[in-house]
């Protein structure tokens, strides 16, 4: 007589769950307490309980190979009498369409610096900008991606106002360090001081800046601050986010002696928004942007409890790197070394963004040498660097400040004729690795460095940031002759193919390829095992001969190539790939 089966143990309550992740970050304070005022938050909304989650039969999947995303700020497409979100709506409609799935909008909130990066105000929408309803209608054509910037606010935010005056709520919800404390440990992304001088009610008072004095950081020791910061998050869903993006999430977290960056209470704080919107907003994908050393990057997965997705900040350097230098062994070096997502976690494959180009998240991967040589071909295409404090009071290079079509001109050798191949090839392998790809809208666009926006704000980073005025860019994009409407039409282009290949899902099956170094390979395969996709790139500003017989094509089936569209020869034969050709060789064309 088989034993009777034991029962399965009882879900922790969303109360329960929540105090366990409260219990870390504050040990002095009621957990249950703190975590009944969470779940307050969202019961007016009814979309939160004390109870356990329902299960949802099926689950629907988080992301399939259709998933794309857009970059863009709000204003990055302009046109007079228009507000800017319904002119990106409207570029969106007539020249994105069904090529992207999800839209990131840059900070849209009322600001006072960093282009959005310092939020004056998380409950509006900047009215130069637009209003809700324009966010909401965007909405209704594509998935949103929301920046929640926590661990700062604006100098010009009502809570740093009423710090300055003594009140609440804000009093207490600044960092204030005695200026003759040790700092010398704390990891920084600027060179600016760490500390801001602040008069106060009580006297001067030296607040925490980890990126500007106008971006004054939050102290999350405080659970009013987190209480407050969940509230914002209340607000977003409402207004359409399906994705939040923890804008410099490493650096949340705040203890004098130690680097200030990835601590324990900062992955806590993770899990604990993860938990609360897995049980309140199921399918509400969290992502981090944490622009540092890969293998630190990657602790942001956790234990398949804190991110959904990570970005690839590696893939962008390397990325670079290889089509400049025309040898993948720094790229296949980190790729082989890569590990596979976590089962419902995933990467955001990008090479491009508003921000520079971060040289951290290449430490360890490229040589000091091989990373000065990167710098000096970006100067000579008209880049500009952007550095960062170190421990011992020096400078390192923190970021390529470049328009990623630029960086690309030429090779270490200069600029040639090039320009366009090579651009493409860098976003198609973008395209085809393990994860979902991102395109900024200037990568979408081929936009030049904006060296005219650099002169007029002061800021390096003003060189990826233009403005497209409509009607010039719709001139651009409707002349097929020019360099906007040929990378536009053949990137969209194969952002379709891609979108309908089953090896292309984020979790298909990866595989780097070993092949002669002017290569760059890899194999995908579907989950089902019937499709498979060989992506080869050429990085080499020369013709190169490949055999297929490197491949180990499986010779009863039949293959073509997914960009061109043409069968492939026989699999002991050999083709002559052009200067940054790129194969999608497959075996099933759906």
């Amino acid at each position: 007589m088989q034993p009777a089966p034991l029962p399965d143990p009882p879900v922790p309550s969303l109360l329960d769950r929540l105090a366990k992740h409260l219990d870390i970050l504050y040990p002095q304070h009621d957990c249950q307490a703190l975590a009944s005022r969470i779940v307050d938050l969202f019961a007016a909304d009814q979309t939160a309980t004390t109870a356990p989650p329902t299960p949802r039969s099926p689950t629907p999947p988080l992301w399939s190979q259709s998933d794309c995303l857009l970059l863009t700020y709000g204003d990055s497409v302009r046109e007079q009498d228009q507000p800017p979100l319904q002119t990106l709506h409207a570029f969106c409609e007539d020249y994105v369409g069904d090529a992207v799935s999800a839209v990131h909008i840059l900070p849209f909130f009322p600001y006072s610096s960093d282009d959005g990066f310092a939020v004056e105000d998380y409950t509006q929408v900047d009215p130069q900008l637009g209003n809700w309803s324009d966010i909401q209608q965007l909405g209704q054509s594509y998935d949103l991606m929301f920046d929640l910037v926590i661990n700062h606010v604006s100098s010009q935010h009502r809570w740093f106002k009423n710090f300055q005056q003594g009140r609440e709520p804000g009093a207490t919800y600044f960092h204030t360090v005695n200026p003759n404390a040790d700092v010398s440990t704390v990891v920084r992304p600027r060179t600016s001081a760490l500390l801001r001088p602040t008069e106060t009610p009580t006297g001067l008072q030296h607040v925490w800046c980890t990126f500007s004095h106008d971006q004054v950081d939050l102290n999350f020791a405080n659970p009013d601050v987190l209480l407050e910061i969940i509230d914002v998050i209340r607000g977003y869903l409402a207004n359409g986010a399906k994705i939040l993006r923890l804008d410099a999430i490493g650096y949340l977290w705040k203890q004098l002696g130690t680097s200030c960056i990835h601590l324990r209470e900062t992955h806590e704080a993770v899990k604990l928004l993860r938990t609360l919107l897995d049980a309140v907003a199921p399918g509400t994908l969290l992502i981090t942007e944490t622009n540092v050393p890969n293998n630190e990057n990657l602790t942001y997965f956790g234990n398949r409890n804190e991110a959904h997705i990570i970005y690839n900040f590696s893939l962008a350097p390397l990325i670079l790197h290889a089509l400049l230098s025309g040898t993948a062994t720094y790229l296949q070096r980190w790729m082989r070394s890569m590990p596979p997502a976590p089962v419902g976690c995933t990467y955001l494959n990008f090479t491009a963004s508003h921000d520079g180009i971060g040289m951290r998240p290449a430490e360890g991967l490229l040589s000091d040498e091989e990373q000065s040589q990167v710098v000096s071909a970006v100067k000579s295409f008209g880049g500009l660097i952007s550095s960062r404090g170190t421990a011992d009071g020096g400078e390192r290079v923190y970021e390529l400040n470049i328009s990623f079509f630029d960086a690309l001109k030429g090779t270490l050798a200069g600029v040639d004729a090039h320009q366009v191949e090579r651009f493409l090839c860098s976003q198609t392998i973008a395209l085809g690795i393990e994860g979902i790809p991102a395109i900024y809208i200037h990568s979408l666009l081929a936009t030049p460095n904006d060296l005219a926006g650099v002169k007029e704000t002061g800021r390096n980073r003003s060189i990826n940031r233009h403005r497209w005025q409509y009607d010039a860019l719709k001139s651009q994009l409707d002349d097929p002759q020019s360099t906007t409407s040929i990378v536009h039409a053949e990137l969209t282009r194969r952002m379709r193919i891609r979108a309908a290949q089953p090896a292309f899902h984020p979790a298909a099956t990866q595989f780097t390829l070993i092949l002669d170094n002017h290569f760059f390979g890899f194999w995908r395969q579907s989950a089902d095992r019937q499709q498979s996709i060989f992506a080869v790139h050429n990085l080499s500003n020369q013709p190169q001969p490949l055999s297929l017989e490197d491949l180990n094509l499986i010779s009863t089936d039949r293959w073509w190539d997914l960009i061109e569209g043409t069968p492939m020869p026989g699999m002991y034969e050999s083709l002559t790939l052009a200067p940054y050709q790129c194969l999608w060789i497959t075996n099933s064309r759906p």
